[in-house]
């Protein structure tokens, strides 16, 4: 089993991609990662939300299969403790099926991507920067790894 996190367009912030590709790099010792980022859809200040939803969930939707359990990051998701989010993740790579976590753009997803998707999960009641959530979902999957290693990298 496989876990991709899909996002949305680049991240901007030098940092943030420095701090995102390390935790890649810790990932591949647990679970085979794939980090994808589709491109920033053109022309994109020219079009109506709904118009940039549609052509984002286009581009997300391309990137699918039907085998995939597909999972959107969405304020409207499931919420978990880390502990429950690795058991959650253990489940799901147990089912065998590849699993890919989708961040869409600043507006959402389309009703398309909605309707494919398997689920939804929050990582938090806040909002966040799509930017910066690309890196604490990427932890978040580095952190449950350890927990279901009983590594010492979280702590009750």
């Amino acid at each position: 089993m496989k876990i991709t996190l899909l996002v949305v367009g680049k991240t901007n912030d030098e940092r943030l991609r420095s701090l995102i590709a390390d935790y890649q790099q810790r990932l591949s010792h647990y679970v085979p990662f794939e980090f994808v980022v589709l491109p920033d859809i053109k022309n994109a200040k020219a079009l109506s939300e709904e118009q940039l939803k549609t052509a984002e969930g286009e581009a997300i939707l391309a990137r699918l299969n039907p085998s995939m359990d597909v999972l959107l990051l969405d304020e409207h998701g499931r919420e978990f403790r880390s502990i429950d989010y690795a058991d959650f993740l253990q489940k799901k790579m147990g089912s065998g099926r590849d699993l890919t976590l989708v961040i869409g753009g600043a507006y959402g997803f389309s009703p398309a991507v909605y309707q494919r998707a398997n689920g939804k999960i929050s990582l938090s009641q806040m909002t966040f920067s799509h930017q910066m959530i690309r890196l604490m979902a990427i932890e978040q999957i580095y952190r449950a790894m350890t927990i279901l290693r009983n590594e010492p990298y979280h702590h009750e």
